[in-house]
Order: structure tokens, then sequence, then C-alpha cells
């Protein structure tokens, strides 16, 4: 009787709380995802090198993001510019493996219980990160309007994957890996190890010339952006 009684009440609060529901993701498309992630102890490997920061006022959490704060565009101010999560705390490299604790989508009680200031409507990845002391997760902030299973795993993909890294980082030169590791740039780096190293860039301008296949890659903010010839880092901008 007691639940019976409380239920109305719940849905009461949320209609008058303005909390809308921010997936459209059935509960059992949600519940599978889970069980899928966390499957064989959630084992993935980052696919990106990362800088750790703060959660938006939220200690409870640290934010995994590919690019530095003043470019996070999660959160945006009454005058549209965007928030900064808060200074970076360390670095952690692509290759290095992680767990995955659970995802969390951002249903009405979701959003709910999550801080005000933070990105509480978009679907948010907990991670337990190997060699780190985990006092709190680390948090990777998917996309909005993810609206299949399938959605979701293409979007996870471009930041964790299911298989060890290892053999791909070790076919590197040692300056390519030590900047990978850096989140850095040096010059005759692969396309693959800049993506590792900064993130996927906003714009990818394509040129040729002659039999030249030229590249111009620019960040969130437009201070970091690289020029490459036939899949290789010929100059850049905006690094360290």
């Amino acid at each position: 009787m007691r639940t019976s009684l409380l239920a109305p009440v719940a849905v009461l609060f949320l209609q008058l709380s303005g909390c809308a529901s921010y997936t459209a993701l059935a509960p059992a498309d949600r519940e599978l995802l889970e069980r899928e992630l966390t499957a064989r102890d959630g084992t993935a490997y980052l696919r990106l090198s990362y800088h750790v920061t703060p959660f938006f006022g939220d200690a409870s959490k640290k934010l995994l993001t590919p690019v530095l704060p003043e470019q996070v565009r999660l959160l945006e101010g009454p005058a549209g510019d965007s928030i900064s999560p808060g200074p970076v705390e360390k670095t952690l490299p692509a290759g290095r493996r992680v767990r995955v604790l659970k995802i969390e989508f951002p249903t009405s009680w979701a959003v709910t219980e999550r801080m005000v200031f933070t990105p509480r409507t978009q679907p948010w990845v907990f991670l337990a990160v190997e060699g780190e002391k985990n006092e709190v997760p680390f948090v990777l902030v998917l996309r909005p309007q993810l609206r299949t299973p399938d959605e979701v795993r293409q979007e996870l993909a471009r930041y964790l994957s299911a298989e060890d890294l290892r053999p791909q980082l070790e076919r590197f030169t040692g300056p390519v890996r030590e900047a990978v590791q850096r989140k850095d740039m040096v010059v005759d780096m692969p396309a693959e190890a800049l993506e590792m190293a900064w993130g996927y860039p906003e714009v990818k301008k394509l040129s040729f010339e002659g039999q030249a296949r030229k590249e111009l890659w620019r960040w969130p903010g437009g201070t970091r952006t690289a020029t490459l010839v036939d899949g290789r880092v010929t100059e850049f901008t905006g690094a360290r």
C-alpha cells in the first residue's frame, strides 16, 4: 500500500519540478547496454588521451575530456559562453585500461538527482582507471539525443576501445608515442596518432595539391590546428 501511495506523489513531484526525461531509450534497451558494458568486469581501453578535470563543482566525480577545459562545450552560461569544468589535474594516456562501472542515462530520476550546474541532460559513463586511486569515478559525458542501442555503441566506440591498443601504439615511433601520452604533437605524426593525442577535430577541410592529399584540422576554439599531407602532420599551431 505504501508503494502505491508514494508512486503518484513521485510522478507529481517530477512534473512540478520540470525534470523531464532526456533519453529516448526504452528501459529494456538501457538495461541491455548496462549488461554489455559491465560484462567481463567492464574491461575497456581509452581510445584517446584525456585531461582529468573537476566535474563542474561536483566533488564526487572527475571529468575526462579530450580537449582543454576552456574548449569543453558541455555547459553554457547566460550569455551563451561555454563554462569550464575546472583546471587540468592530470593527463591519462590513450591505451590505459579502464573498467566500466555503469552507464547512466538522463531519465527523469537521474536528472533530478544530478547537480544543477552539470551536463545533467546527457548520458554519463562511470569509469575506474587502472593505476589511479579511483577515490571518485571518472566520467565520460556522451552526446545527447542517442536514440537507439546502436547509436550508443557507436558513440562509446569513439572514446573507448574493447581491444587492447598497445599493438597499435607500438607501431608508432618513440617521439609519436610520447606525444600521444602528453597530448602533444610532433611533425610527421600519423592521423590516427593525432586523434589519440588531441581528440577529434571540430572541422576537417580537404584539398589536393597535385597528387598530394592535404587536410586542415581545427579543434574547438580555433586556437589548435594541424595541417596533414597524405595522412601525416606537416605543421601545427597551439600545441603545448
